[in-house]
């Protein structure tokens, strides 16, 4: 090998290792160079959304009465993950409904009152199951719980469209505790502003911020 051609690999060697101590230097200290973005790029920006979060669910304490018929006997604010059903029925035996359960029966209930009301508009008698497991749980607190989250707003619509309010639970005092557990979910609503960059391609320095707010 030449000397010519040594020291030009030397030379090489040097500034491959400067540029690779820069880039460190840059990554711990936090600094982040603006990537390069070809036209195609370009057009990806940043977007916000804001996140609604509760801290506080429903235990609801459910009863049944009949063969087939139920009444709310108690309702109580809990931390979020303690939320569920607990039904009694006149058998003896209990059951824990969690909140997903609570909403695949809630569906049901849902699909009952559209049933319906087609029938009703065709002239029969329509089946109406307002005293059933499932509609303890949507016109109660559950209800109340799962109506404010996610994409479950559509439970809203129905509460509205059908109040029962004091008859749903066993006594006036049950429907007036149940208040107060409703008031304190609501108390418990925190909201983000959640900042989303592109996170692929060359723009991949980018990711995701945050900012709380309460509310």
């Amino acid at each position: 090998m030449t000397p010519a051609r040594s020291g030009s690999f030397i030379r090489r060697a040097k500034d491959i290792s400067i540029s690779s101590t820069l880039a460190l230097a840059l990554f711990t200290s936090g600094v982040f160079l603006p990537a390069c973005s070809s036209s195609n790029e370009g057009d990806e920006t940043a977007y916000s959304y804001e996140e609604t979060t509760y801290s506080k669910g429903i235990r609801s304490i459910i009863k049944e009465v009949e063969p087939g018929k139920f009444k709310i006997t108690d309702e109580e604010s809990v931390e979020m993950d303690q939320s569920a059903a607990i039904v009694t029925y006149l058998d003896g035996h209990t059951d824990t409904i969690t909140p997903e359960a609570a909403k695949t029966l809630i569906d049901k209930e849902i699909k009952a009152a559209g049933d319906s009301t087609q029938v009703q508009n065709s002239g029969q008698n329509g089946y109406q199951h307002r005293s059933g497991l499932s509609s303890m749980l949507l016109y109660g607190g559950m209800g109340y719980m799962l109506g404010r989250m996610g994409n479950n707003g559509y439970m809203n619509s129905y509460r509205d469209r059908n109040p029962g309010g004091a008859g749903f639970y066993s006594n006036p005092g049950a429907y007036q505790k149940a208040q107060a557990a409703r008031s304190n979910v609501q108390a418990s609503r925190s909201t983000r502003t959640v900042t989303t960059r592109p996170s692929g391609g060359r723009s991949g320095f980018f990711g995701r911020s945050s900012a709380r707010s309460g509310g």
